[in-house]
């Protein structure tokens, strides 16, 4: 069993680099291969980004504790897949696409969390659960999540944990080009809907009392 911060991961999956895993000889310090690096690797990121992404995944699902979940899953298949990765750099962008693709997952199902328990992540009751839930930044989010997916995932990535573009083409797969593509698609087609909604919100103002 590993506890990495307020969460515990039961030993359900190997953290070691048994399955495939290369001698220990000659080994890159950069590489994680046994359960002492495999662990490190997981509890410096959860360090580092645990936070962040729980705030981005508050983006994509209206609930918090789903929010948790998806991060927690995230670092979950992180440390049953870390042994397949030889640079540690690549590690925490494969976790930014992980939590992305469970959020996107997730709307798909329209899943909810079921749980009742205590945050997992303290004070996200604050400045990250506040982004979500007031009003006068839900036309912004609901506009953002009307986004066509690449648009989106670059947008949230580039705007709200404030990567650089070379992190988010890591994190996507794709090329530095692509990504200021998507970003300036992106940028557009939100000012074109939040114009909309601003146009609509004036007309309906017009006709009361």
């Amino acid at each position: 069993m590993t506890t990495i911060g307020p969460w515990v991961f039961t030993a359900e999956f190997p953290l070691s680099g048994s399955v495939g895993a290369r001698p220990e000889t000659a080994v890159d310090p950069g590489t994680v291969f046994d359960d002492a690096r495999v662990n490190r690797l997981v509890t410096d990121l959860f360090t580092q980004h645990a936070r962040s992404l729980v705030r981005m995944a508050r983006l994509f699902v209206d609930d918090k504790n789903a929010a948790e979940d998806l991060v927690q899953e995230a670092f979950i298949r992180l440390a049953r897949s870390a042994h397949r990765i030889d640079d540690r750099s690549k590690a925490a962008p494969y976790l930014r696409s992980i939590v992305l693709n469970l959020a996107r997952d997730h709307n798909r199902r329209g899943l909810v969390s079921l749980r009742h328990r205590p945050s997992a992540v303290a004070d996200l009751d604050s400045a990250e659960d506040e982004l979500v839930v007031r009003e006068d930044q839900r036309e912004v989010l609901d506009a953002v999540r009307a986004l066509p997916v690449r648009q989106r995932d670059c947008v949230v990535l580039r705007y709200y944990l404030d990567l650089g573009i070379p992190e988010i083409a890591d994190t996507l797969g794709i090329s530095a080009n692509s990504v200021k593509t998507h970003l300036k698609r992106g940028l557009a087609a939100l000012e074109k809907a939040l114009a909309a909604g601003r146009t609509e919100g004036a007309v309906g103002g017009e006709g009361a009392p």
